[in-house]
């Protein structure tokens, strides 16, 4: 049979597109499993509990030692909570799941692609000393739960899910069907034991989360680990929580020793930032409860191509272009004759729509080869009609700005006299008298 991987419908036949959720070649081949339920069972009467009558432990989290994590996880890992941690090969995923276990008294370490002896090996150059890490290398998910069943584990940490494999189950590894029963038997175990599974997920060549899609739906809380191999810096995102805020983020730095805490994120974006060069400008972004800055790099250059290029590097392709066209229809500037480049330096992806104001700046900046003043932050939402809008927390990006010395803004028409000079604008081709 043929299961799609996008809503799990099955079929007797392939198909290119999914009859049920109109997706694209995402069918996939499985064998079923000819066992027929025993439905001679009788169901037993449930009774529902008034909400009143529900009492739970108030210290329920577990720190996890690591600040920015416990920060991007609500104050620590929930007990009795399934944490699905993502994202591309060499991120880190392995190395701070080692660093977090060495916080705990009792837990238990499944590596379904290592060897114990290579976890060793990686724990001592991380200096991980903690004689209650349990180690595991298996692959079957039976043997697994008859251990974490036998003892009692604060954390059981699964790498990875896609190595798993059921014997219930006649797929290969990493199948959909293999997925999808592994995750529902740790599920079982994690709520019926109240002990907390953090499992991690592989990527698929898109990006996005291997396996159904139904395995972000049943787990707790789904962690995302964004970076490249070339950058140091590591950035840990919620996607999904069910016990706090799924706004805020962690920053982290890779180094030799493992992945470190960065307790001042603006302070190093901005290291090396040049002093005489047009096209660039501070953004203040908010993530969360935490404000930060980041340079923003525009180039803006002749083009000899017929349709000039539009590159984007951490920030959102779609909304660059949508900028370009209102300062071309709105500011009268001229672009379409013209390659532009936007890179949000330090290897961050800016999902605030107030990224906007700055990025037209540093564009403006650069068509124009005019330098913008080296202690100007601006932030901003910016319409299809030219007008700036006001973004949330704007106190909070001036305070972080002022805090690192940066005194010169370029802001929306806010409710805020706190710096003399602040300059606001209502429509973006105010723009022009000041760059």
């Amino acid at each position: 049979m043929f299961k799609c991987s996008s809503c799990d419908s099955s079929f007797n036949c392939w198909f290119g597109k999914c009859p049920t959720c109109g997706e694209w070649n995402s069918l996939v081949e499985v064998v079923s499993s000819n066992k027929k339920k025993d439905r001679s069972s009788k169901s037993k009467l449930l009774t529902p509990l008034k909400i009143s009558d529900i009492h739970f432990e108030k210290d329920i989290r577990l720190g996890t030692g690591i600040s920015e994590l416990d920060r991007v996880l609500g104050g620590g890992i929930v007990r009795g909570s399934f944490i699905l941690l993502s994202g591309s090969p060499g991120v880190g995923k392995s190395t701070i799941l080692l660093q977090i276990s060495q916080n705990y008294k009792n837990i238990l370490y499944v590596s379904g692609e290592e060897s114990v002896s290579q976890i060793k090996m990686r724990s001592l150059r991380l200096n991980i000393k903690n004689d209650n890490l349990l180690i595991l290398s298996e692959t079957d998910i039976n043997s697994i739960i008859d251990v974490i069943k036998a003892s009692k584990f604060d954390l059981v940490i699964i790498d990875s899910i896609q190595t798993m494999s059921s014997q219930n189950v006649n797929s290969v590894p990493g199948s959909i069907v293999q997925v999808r029963e592994c995750a529902s038997a740790l599920l079982n175990v994690c709520k019926s034991l109240d002990v907390a599974i953090l499992a991690v997920s592989h990527v698929n060549k898109e990006g996005a989360i291997a396996g159904p899609k139904v395995l972000e739906h049943m787990v707790d809380v789904v962690l995302y680990f964004e970076g490249e191999n070339k950058n140091s810096y590591r950035i840990v995102r919620c996607i999904k929580n069910r016990f706090g805020s799924t706004s805020e983020i962690g920053v982290f730095q890779m180094n030799s020793f493992g992945l470190e805490e960065v307790k001042n994120p603006s302070l190093v974006m901005l290291e090396g930032r040049s002093l005489e060069a047009s096209g660039s400008c501070i953004a203040s972004i908010v993530e969360g409860n935490r404000a930060f800055l980041v340079e923003i790099q525009a180039l803006v250059t002749t083009s000899s191509l017929d349709v000039p290029r539009r590159v984007s590097n951490g920030y959102d392709y779609n909304r660059l272009c949508m900028i370009l066209a209102v300062l071309e229809k709105k500011a009268g500037l001229r672009f379409y004759n013209s390659d532009v480049y936007i890179n949000v330096v330090g290897g961050i992806r800016i999902n605030d729509p107030s990224a906007d104001l700055p990025i037209s700046i540093s564009l403006i900046s650069s068509l124009k080869d005019k330098i913008v003043p080296y202690d100007l932050v601006s932030f901003g939402e910016i319409g299809l009609s030219g007008e700036v809008r006001e973004s949330y927390h704007s106190k909070l990006r001036i305070d972080e700005a002022l805090r690192l010395g940066l005194s010169s803004f370029i802001v929306p028409n806010i409710d805020c006299d706190s710096n003399k000079n602040l300059t606001k604008i209502k429509n973006i081709n105010e723009l022009s008298y000041f760059i």
